[in-house]
């Protein structure tokens, strides 16, 4: 068996959860719930076009080639191009399917360097914008100075009906007018190498959340308790900051066991299970708008509010 890399990355921007990824020299595959797993070949003749998938920008750009599906442990081979050699691309992807079978996810996070917008005051980091796994590509980032929220179509964030009365915008846009106030007149941005250690630098959920006035703060609190479910997948958040996640998911079940499989640790076991036992109830029962907003069919390509940012 060749040398295989897993790992995962976030999914910006802006954050909408993690991809699991595994590639060998031909091919890869990658996961967005560790669970469903969709499987590329890339042919000799297109290396010089991309490479593997860490430099493949949006997904199948490169000279990648869709060939495989994989779950419950069963690899499910497509119709291959005819430019592609079968036997070539059954040994690879039967690799893949090899390690598949006995891999546990979620895989560690590779996108260390990491692209800040800063804190108009004091430099500090204010919100991410975007990751990446290998320093020779931070130069191939467009130098973007705004932060972006999830989108109220991505991510419904209830208004209270003083705010709906006075037509308020929704939630996510007004934190992310908030974010940018912030920033400045004049944003400035900067890439970090994030190093173990260095969390008590960085804001754990991504974007600042000590902010000075009540509103503001509340506002804020509005925008990441909705969020918690996507949230929860982030590795290295301390105990404090993952049960109060893990509380504020407790509203939003259908999307936690959708997530489940990629949240790397858990706090309070008993309320997870209690949160997944809900959930497994309410889809016996009569549908329910509550569920992942961004949960991808299993043979859905990446779009472009999905890339894979290296």
């Amino acid at each position: 068996m060749s040398d295989l890399r897993a790992y995962s990355q976030r999914l910006l921007p802006p954050f909408s959860g993690m991809v699991q990824i595994v590639e060998s020299e031909r091919a890869r595959a990658q996961s967005f719930d560790g669970v469903t797993w969709e499987l590329h070949y890339l042919p000799r003749d297109r290396r010089g076009n991309g490479g593997q998938s860490s430099q493949m920008g949006y997904a199948l750009d490169r000279g990648y080639y869709r060939v495989a599906h994989f779950e419950n442990k069963k690899l499910a081979p497509y119709v291959f191009p005819s430019i592609l050699d079968p036997a070539q691309v059954n040994k690879a992807i039967q690799e893949l399917s090899d390690f598949l079978r006995d891999a546990k996810t979620p895989f560690a996070a590779a996108d260390v360097f990491e692209y800040w917008l800063l804190d108009g005051s004091d430099e500090s980091p204010l919100a991410m914008i975007f990751s990446c796994c290998d320093e020779a590509q931070m130069s191939t980032y467009p130098s973007k100075t705004e932060w972006t929220a999830l989108p109220h179509s991505k991510l419904k964030v209830e208004s209270t009906a003083e705010e709906q009365a006075r037509g308020e915008p929704p939630v996510n846009h007004r934190f992310q007018a908030m974010v940018a106030n912030r920033a400045g007149s004049k944003p400035r941005t900067a890439w970090f190498k994030r190093a173990a250690g260095d969390a008590d630098d960085f804001p754990a959920l991504l974007v600042r959340e000590d902010w000075p006035a009540g509103a503001e703060h509340a506002l804020c609190q509005r925008y990441l308790q909705r969020k918690a479910p996507l949230l929860l997948m982030l590795q290295g958040l301390s105990d404090s900051d993952r049960a109060r996640l893990e509380i504020a998911a407790k509203k939003h079940a259908m999307e936690v066991e959708g997530y489940y499989p990629s949240y790397p640790a858990i706090h309070d076991e008993a309320l997870m299970t209690a949160i997944r036992v809900e959930a497994r109830l309410r889809r016996r029962g009569p549908q329910t708008a509550d569920r992942s907003p961004d949960k991808k069919p299993a043979n859905a390509p990446l779009s472009k509010d999905m890339r894979i940012l290296e």
